[in-house]
């Protein structure tokens, strides 16, 4: 079910509604339920390898917790390869085979591939359910003797398809909780949640209409439609994504449940290592204190410390999905951290010796700046269908900003479609929201107006989602994934 459909504007506000009626002690059975239809909106056979996993997981963490010395790390591990299992089977499997065939491509050897469909939002809660096991073994939270209460952990509605990924710690007790009707959590929950639709249909799904044939087939398009298309998706994955987190977090909300948040203004990091500490910061933690510190993190030698920073990157980006253009995106941006961590020394001595720290605001734009040119070169990366389709793009980008220059300098401005002229509009726009934020969070900027000035900005993003919304049931980039 698509937060962005009929059908779920139907489902949420039935859900609520009942949730609030109901008895504290039905009310986890109400949201398994309903999380349950929720999630059968979709391929409704696939549930069932949900509740393989939560069984797993849920015996694993009573076993861990009761056992002592290697047989906890045992049961461990097995719910581990039974999750990666999973994720294997129906996620990569087909990507191995179709590798090895054509690794065997000189012999009359080949391998069939499966006919599978890749179960929605399947790495976020895997992602999720080994947290809970891993957890558990670490003694930061008990294993949960309640089924049914565990159950809903890993199906949560609002967060199930594409997160955030929330520790048990943080989500688990909240179902304990007897959860009352109030009005701010209901009223600020409801706002975010347009605001996230804003994102998606209005910012998101429009540039979409503009990306998506240009990624299709980029050889037809010249060299400024591709790097239109480059600009235009760093905004629409950015507006897809955060704006589905937003809905989650708004929904959940609404009910009087806390999630993480998950983005964090991404586009004006100054560098690539502050970018991945706002962009998806519930998978990027996740990396962080389950694989990156495992592998000793920084306190080993510098050589062993870039190799644990590649290979949480290269791992990230094969969770992204089973394609290598989303290992090389990922390899990507393992070179761009660890470039930056090697050259620090350097590029702050020449910063300071041409004058640029002087200048705070010009350093500081600069830094921006760059970033998001290095973070959007990725993105044609993690969109472009191939590796070649990519690598092209990428080979089209100096004509292009040589077109927009010699445009410039002869006086001729370039004429834009008017399709692009709304989607630059629509990126200002939240832009100047972006800046408004980094001095107050947006929720407090608008209570603290006046009730006019408040309302106008409601029917104002109420209209534009009307009237400038596409609304043609699109499906959310991340729950691919």
């Amino acid at each position: 079910m698509l937060f962005n459909s009929l059908a779920f504007f139907l489902f949420f506000p039935i859900v609520t509604f009942i949730y609030f009626l109901l008895p504290h002690r039905f009310r986890w059975i109400h949201l398994l339920l309903s999380s349950c239809v929720f999630y059968m909106a979709f391929i409704p056979v696939y549930i069932l390898i949900l509740f393989f996993t939560i069984i797993i997981d849920y015996i694993a963490g009573i076993y861990i917790e009761n056992a002592e010395g290697k047989k906890r790390k045992l049961f461990l591990i097995i719910s581990l390869i039974s999750n990666i299992g999973v994720l294997a089977v129906f996620k990569y499997c087909n990507f191995f085979i179709d590798n090895l065939n054509v690794f065997l491509s000189g012999s009359d050897r080949s391998l069939p591939l499966l006919s599978i469909a890749l179960p929605i939002g399947l790495s976020f809660h895997t992602f999720q359910a080994m947290s809970y096991t891993i957890e558990v073994y670490r003694g930061h939270h008990k294993a949960e003797r309640h089924f049914g209460i565990y159950a809903l952990y890993v199906m949560f509605y609002p967060q199930l398809v594409a997160g955030p990924i929330e520790r048990p710690q943080n989500l688990i007790y909240q179902f304990y909780q007897h959860k009352k009707f109030d009005y701010d959590s209901v009223v600020n929950g409801i706002k975010l949640m347009m605001w996230g639709l804003f994102k998606k249909v209005v910012i998101a799904d429009r540039l979409a209409v503009i990306t998506d044939p240009i990624f299709r087939d980029p050889h037809h398009h010249n060299h400024l439609d591709i790097l239109v298309a480059a600009f235009f998706f760093s905004f629409q994955i950015f507006c897809d994504f955060s704006g589905y987190s937003d809905m989650a977090i708004g929904a959940a909300r609404v009910m009087g449940f806390k999630l993480m948040k998950n983005f964090d203004r991404p586009y004006h990091s100054r560098s690539i290592r502050e970018f991945w500490s706002r962009w998806h910061i519930s998978l990027s933690s996740w990396f962080r204190d389950y694989l990156y510190i495992s592998l000793g993190g920084n306190r080993v030698s510098i050589p062993r410390w870039y190799f644990n920073l590649f290979i949480v990157f290269l791992i990230s980006g094969f969770w992204h999905g089973a394609n290598w253009t989303f290992i090389a995106w990922g390899a990507l941006h393992g070179f761009y951290v660890i470039f930056a961590s090697a050259t620090f020394k350097i590029r702050e001595k020449l910063n300071t010796i041409i004058g640029l720290t002087k200048v705070k605001w010009l350093y500081n734009f600069s830094q921006i700046f760059i970033t998001f040119l290095l973070v959007m070169v990725a993105w044609i990366f993690f969109r472009a269908t191939t590796i070649s389709d990519a690598w092209y793009m990428i080979q089209q980008l100096p004509h292009a900003i040589a077109d927009i220059y010699h445009g410039i300098a002869g006086d001729m401005p370039l004429e834009l479609k008017s399709s692009w002229g709304m989607c630059f509009v629509v990126i200002a726009v939240l832009e100047l929201i972006h800046l408004l934020q980094s001095r107050s969070n947006i929720l407090s900027l608008i209570n603290g107006r006046p009730v006019y000035v408040r309302w106008m900005v409601y029917y104002a993003f109420i209209l534009a989602i009307i009237y400038f919304g596409v609304f043609d049931n699109r499906q959310f980039i991340y729950f691919q994934f």
